[in-house]
């Protein structure tokens, strides 16, 4: 075997999985209670916000080399 990482990071993988598979079930759980919904409104705009800003950011590097290359 040539390279372990791999292997013990899947390992790790598995056994962390039922963890962060519970903390999404207790997040739904309190944001499907609320009556309002406001909580659950500001959790997807937050989600919403993080997914955004890497796409960004690659597409702002990106537009930049492109730029630099182009002269």
């Amino acid at each position: 075997m040539r390279h372990p990482f791999p292997v013990i990071l899947f390992i790790m993988f598995l056994l962390f999985i039922e963890t962060s598979y519970g903390q999404c079930s207790m997040c739904r759980a309190v944001l499907e209670s609320e009556e309002g919904q406001e909580t659950a409104k500001g959790i997807n705009k937050g989600i919403l916000y993080l997914m955004a800003i890497p796409y960004l950011l690659v597409g702002v590097v990106g537009w930049k080399v492109f730029q630099i290359l182009k002269k």
